[in-house]
């Protein structure tokens, strides 16, 4: 193929029953698809489409790809080529080559060209539209997940002439603007975070959609609508999506936004100098707090996908602790291993919930004299028990098959965002250092208010103060035998007070003097890089150590009532949002 590139389009028109019966025809629909370097989202996509609840023989796909350096177009094809036949028509347009437009930076980058195409494709999708008599046009980004599958039958029932479904992203990005400059320009108002946080619901007027709306093609109104070229009278930003702002503003077309339901999620776009790699890295992400959040994304069952290579990211083993009794959280977190291409070994915790009093003598557990809890006043509880005793026998595997590093994930970890990489990262930092440690937390809630001290020449690590929690952190072999060598079972206390004491910076005196030495070098992520996925009070949280019974009395329930270890960390206050990301733009 030539420099130039030329385009090579195949339109497939395929059998156009619309469905049988004696009830109204459904709407004729035209859904386009515009798809560039997207293999990473793409198969979550096409899944989603494929579950719509809509008939397929009501709708024409209108598909087209183009400077691709990665396998989107073969995704495609594959894809239509298995389910084409169930859709009233195929447009497939496909430019294989240039990989890449002659003024951009790199591929994530939006260029004049590249705004200019998209324009184009866009405009002509529509018009194809307008050929076909379709009553509606919905365009759909291959990085939007309609997860909802009545999105499509709900966005009609609106009768809006452009509607737009709120999507969700693992940041306070979404699909709509709320207030617009008269230059143009993005404009900040009250409404936005109400509305992207659904304190106020329903179906508002908005200047700006983007990225997967509805167009109602049967209302006259919308008849002036374009995307190229521009209006005559435009000035504002050369960008698809302000040029077709600015063309419903000119038409006198409303158009609105929906948040009544979930309707899916939007991947958080990379900047422009970043590169395929980091945006797959975020769509990883997304992908991981859809499975928190609910509901997942799931691929299409059409798309052949190779096996990806998994890993212990340099360490010598990833432990993963899980009751047997809780297979959702099992299931969740080796479907999150898996996206971050993490191998764990799944450990079944110890169910303090089964453990009498004979199975904890024979254990040799006894309570640490004049333990409380500080914030309840209660003592030890089983889940206590079993918590601690899960940990303590992986420190003593550790130790038993000489594991020089490895890493321990309970079943309740929110990952943040590329999380393997910037742990690696972290750990080659401080190895560079040549700074020694026993243990490092991932993720934790810190107690106290001062600020930590940096490591020397490791970025993003502190030393760390008094903290709770033990949802997942590095250890290493020599850290393993200082918590073993107190001989911690005979006078237990809860494992998240344990540690701190070993490392000297609990409060408590009467505590510590029971253990010694207590040298443990501890050290903590900053950034954390692991969240607890819920916390006490939200309407998915749940706390086999909090909610239990006293260690040697069934008959006395406890709660996490009165504790403040599993509320959400006041300091943290945009919760698992990564720190870069918090904003709507």
């Amino acid at each position: 193929m030539g420099a130039a590139g030329p385009l090579c389009a195949l339109l497939v028109l395929l059998a156009t029953g619309t469905g049988t019966g004696t009830g109204p025809a459904p709407p004729r629909l035209v859904l386009a698809l515009l798809a560039r370097n997207a293999q990473h989202s793409l198969p979550h996509c096409l899944g989603a489409l494929e579950r719509l609840d809509f008939p397929a023989g009501s709708i024409a796909l209108w598909c087209a790809t183009d400077h691709n350096s990665d396998n989107t177009t073969a995704m495609l094809q594959e894809w239509l080529g298995a389910v084409g036949q169930d859709y009233h028509s195929v447009a497939l347009k496909v430019q294989e080559e240039p990989s890449s437009y002659p003024d951009e930076l790199g591929p994530k980058h939006w260029s004049d060209k590249r705004y200019e195409n998209v324009m184009k494709l866009k405009q002509e999708a529509l018009t194809y539209a307008r050929e076909q008599q379709a009553d509606y046009i919905l365009f759909m980004d291959t990085d939007s997940i309609l997860t909802n599958n009545q999105t499509l039958k709900f966005l009609m029932a609106q009768n809006k002439s452009v509607v737009a479904p709120m999507l969700d992203s693992q940041t306070f990005y979404s699909n709509f603007w709320c207030g617009i400059t008269p230059q143009g320009f993005y404009r900040r108002t009250p409404d936005y975070f109400p509305t992207k946080n659904r304190q106020r619901r329903g179906c508002f007027r908005v200047p700006m959609v983007y990225a997967t709306f509805l167009i109602d093609l049967r209302k006259e109104e919308t008849s002036q609508l374009a995307f190229y070229p521009p209006h005559p009278n435009y000035t504002w930003a050369f960008d698809d999506i302000i040029v077709f702002a600015y063309s419903c503003q000119e038409a006198g077309v409303e158009v609105h936004v929906c948040n009544q339901q979930h309707f899916g999620y939007i991947n958080v776009p990379v900047k422009a100098h970043q590169t395929l790699e980091d945006d797959h890295a975020n769509f990883v992400h997304l992908t991981l707090e859809a499975m928190v959040d609910g509901p997942p994304m799931q691929r299409s069952r059409h798309i052949s996908l190779l096996p990806r290579p998994l890993t212990k990211m340099g360490f010598d083993e990833i432990f993963l602790i899980n009751l047997v009794r809780r297979p959702d959280r099992r299931q969740r977190m080796l479907a999150s291993l898996q996206e971050l291409e993490i191998i764990p070994r799944v450990v079944d915790a110890v169910d303090g919930s089964t453990l009498n009093s004979s199975d904890i003598k024979v254990l040799g557990v006894d309570l640490l004299p004049g333990y409380y809890d500080p914030f309840s006043g209660r003592t030890l509880t089983k889940g206590e028990v079993g918590c601690f005793l899960s940990h303590y026998n992986i420190w003593k595997e550790i130790v038993s098959r000489g594991l020089e590093r490895s890493v321990v994930f309970e079943d309740d970890v929110r990952f943040e965002a590329a999380f393997p990489a910037r742990l690696q990262r972290l750990m080659d930092e401080l190895e560079r250092a040549q700074q020694d440690w026993d243990l490092i937390y991932l993720g934790r809630k810190q107690v106290n208010d001062e600020d930590e001290a940096p490591v020397e020449g490791v970025r993003n690590l502190v030393v760390a103060g008094y903290s709770y929690w033990t949802l997942a952190y590095a250890i290493s072999h020599h850290g393993a035998q200082k918590l073993l060598a107190t001989k911690p079972l005979s006078k237990m206390l809860p494992v998240d007070e344990y540690l701190p004491i070993m490392y000297d910076k609990h409060p408590n005196e009467d505590y510590k003097r029971h253990f010694s030495p207590r040298d443990l070098l501890v050290f903590s992520a900053h950034p954390l890089l692991v969240y607890p996925t819920h916390y006490a009070g939200d309407s998915n949280w749940l706390s086999d150590t909090e909610t239990s019974t006293i260690w040697d009395d069934d008959a006395k329930k406890t709660d996490w009532a009165g504790s403040q270890k599993t509320l959400r960390d006041s300091r943290g206050s945009a919760g698992h949002l990564r720190s870069t990301a918090r904003d709507e733009l």
